[in-house]
């Protein structure tokens, strides 16, 4: 078990950001002998997560491509698959080129990333363009607002909103979104991505 010691000295968002990568690594590295994750009865399992859905988009402030304050309200009008990663995720860095390849394909939903990072906008851009992925829109929350307002525990995760901006279902966790798996969870959205 990872414990922190937050100090009075340290900043709170440095402090949030230790503690959510405390939870999302704990959550990523722990396992059984038969090599599935472990799951306590506070922490969600992975896969699809259908509690919330209905629900609408938090109004957590964030920075769009342009590096404008903005909502994930402005992604509304289309269906959006909005993806919540970090750069010290390993399973988060994994899963980003199956969501790059997912958004080339036609029929694919509009993808955003989201970066939980605390660093600016050039550090994120440029670890994503080191591990090649050049198509999907960044967004940053470096305040971690959206993962507060979602309830994510989690990282990788990813919310799938209808047009309207209403949460259709969430995928916790890794997934290969080139996948069968992915390519049904998609269909049932009523976003058919072809292969």
């Amino acid at each position: 078990m990872l414990a922190l010691t937050i100090g009075s000295r340290m900043p709170k968002r440095l402090a949030i950001a230790a503690a959510l990568a405390a939870i999302s690594v704990s959550g990523c590295d722990r396992g059984r002998s038969d090599g599935q994750p472990a799951q306590t009865p506070e922490s969600p399992s992975k896969g699809v997560e259908r509690s919330r859905a209905g629900q609408a988009m938090p109004d957590s402030k964030l920075f769009n491509p342009d590096e404008e304050q903005a909502t994930m309200a402005e992604t509304a009008g289309r269906p959006v698959l909005v993806n919540l990663w970090a750069s010290w995720c390993a399973p988060c860095v994994k899963e980003l080129p199956t969501l790059d390849a997912l958004s080339r394909r036609p029929g694919a939903p509009r993808i955003v990333l989201v970066s939980e990072d605390i660093g600016g906008r050039t550090s994120v851009d440029a670890f994503l363009e080191s591990h090649g992925i050049g198509n999907l829109e960044s967004w940053r929350d470096p305040n971690m607002a959206l993962s507060a307002g979602l309830g994510v525990q989690v990282m990788p995760t990813t919310v799938y909103y209808d047009s309207s901006g209403r949460e259709i279902w969430r995928y916790v966790g890794e997934l290969d979104w080139t996948s069968d798996e992915a390519a049904k969870l998609l269909a049932e959205a009523g976003q058919g991505a072809t292969r």
